[in-house]
């Protein structure tokens, strides 16, 4: 057991490292002069978050758990928090109010060495500490990270192009234009969270919850971009009968015609990607707020799917097992799906077969997290992270919805099946695609 219990500390030093690089890269994307830029008027500035994951690692293993000495106080009260979309107004602090580029780099780099030498040290395996058994507080690094670098593409996504240095990607797959259709999925129970002590999970994921799901039918594609342009030529964003009232006035005070991501030249409809505009991609999947989504649903006189819906279609089979992914339990390879830092955009719907469910629905994760009408609270039995309180507990206000599957930028391991995400519903920057559902 010693042994084992070293062996999986080690590997997540390993993941460490590697996330450490992944974030990295992301911060080659940004040109020079471009650093001190804030792509999205709710954020931060891009300066932040390059000090922000070191002192998130810092604060929480170097002072929490280590018990070392601040490397530089007012860095680690500075780069601690980030700002919740839902604000209390835009932020107004400007470039000259942070730290030269220089500064931080050495700061990150001095945290890095004194955290990498401490942990060498110490022992995963019935430590004094107990966040170090089974290298637990590693998980809550490496994810942390890893959750950031999805977030700093779709904020790096906001650069205008000529502020960014195109990076490389895997080439997007060919798939054949395929008519929508739905599934019916039979009558079955669906599990979600995880059991407590299996394994590592933030604290919204415990604990488990087992819910009845009556038959319902669900689309076996994303809606496309295509499938939204009838939508709109039907007038969907002029009709108030299909919003709610606060999605309407959304709608209307910020004179949303489209979708975030499209830009209209003359009679033509272009996607705005990560480092081209391109003629939009009529098969990838839409990508729109919460509020279009359920517009669009309702338009067709269907429904959004609940997350006990997402995962009955998802996990559970005909037979009334569920699976740990929706091809089944084999780990997450890249024939299964676009999501771990592949490629910066979407690829067609449809393009990774491999990856459907047992109940045929495909891009069950990945191409774009997916919306679900579930308001974000705590499943049965939570218990917020004495460490981190406010994680989750802090979203549980009845304005954030349950998001599951994941997008380009999301990493494998984030791809397990009581992982949730969740988001505003008039934030339109994210990877975030749907799917209707008829009850």
């Amino acid at each position: 057991m010693q042994e084992k219990q070293t062996s999986a500390g080690q590997g997540l030093l390993s993941a460490l490292a590697e996330s450490r690089a992944l974030t990295d890269g992301l911060f080659r994307v940004v040109r020079e002069e471009a650093f001190y830029d804030r792509p999205i008027p709710e954020r931060h500035r891009i300066a932040f978050y390059f000090g922000h994951l070191e002192a998130f690692d810092w604060n929480l293993i170097g002072t929490r758990v280590l018990g070392l000495d601040s490397l530089h106080p007012g860095f680690d009260k500075l780069f601690a928090f980030g700002i919740d979309p839902v604000g209390g107004g835009l932020p107004t602090d400007q470039p000259s109010d942070w730290p030269a580029r220089a500064e931080i780099e050495r700061y990150n780099e001095r945290v890095r060495k004194t955290l990498d030498e401490s942990l060498a040290k110490v022992s995963f395996s019935r430590p004094a500490q107990p966040l170090l058994e089974d290298g637990y507080i590693l998980n809550v690094a490496v994810e942390h990270r890893l959750m950031h670098a999805g977030t700093l593409a779709y904020m790096l996504h906001q650069l205008p192009v000529e502020r960014k240095l195109r990076q490389p990607a895997a080439p997007a797959p060919a798939a054949a234009s395929q008519p929508q259709r739905m599934v019916e999925i039979p009558a079955g129970t669906a599990t979600l969270g995880r059991p407590r002590h299996d394994g590592f999970g933030w604290d919204n994921e415990f604990d488990v919850q087992t819910v009845s799901v009556p038959r319902f039918a669900m689309d076996v594609h994303n809606v496309t971009n295509s499938q939204f342009l009838e939508f709109m030529a039907a007038g969907g964003y002029e009709d108030q009968s299909l919003w709610t009232p606060a999605d309407w006035e959304w709608r209307s005070s910020q004179g949303i015609s489209h979708p975030f991501f499209w830009n209209r030249k003359q009679d033509q409809w272009f996607y705005r990607g990560m480092f081209e505009e391109v003629p939009l991609p009529l098969q990838d999947p839409v990508y729109v707020s919460y509020a279009e989504a359920a517009a669009y649903a309702c338009w067709k006189g269907k429904e959004l799917p609940t997350e006990a819906q997402f995962h009955r279609a998802a996990y559970g089979t005909p037979e009334g097992t569920e699976r740990e992914y929706p091809w089944g339990d084999e780990p997450p390879g890249s024939e299964h799906g676009n999501f771990d830092f592949r490629r910066w955009d979407p690829t067609p719907a449809g393009a990774f077969p491999a990856g459907r469910s047992a109940f045929g629905i495909v891009d069950l994760v990945g191409n774009g997290y997916e919306w679900t009408r579930t308001i974000f609270g705590p499943l049965p039995g939570f218990q917020p992270f004495p460490f981190y309180p406010g994680y989750s507990a802090n979203f549980f206000d009845g304005q954030h919805y349950v998001m599951k599957g994941g997008e380009p930028r999301t990493a494998a391991r984030l791809l397990r099946r009581s992982f949730r995400n969740w988001f505003q519903p008039h934030y339109p920057y994210v990877y975030a695609t749907f799917r209707c559902v008829e009850n």
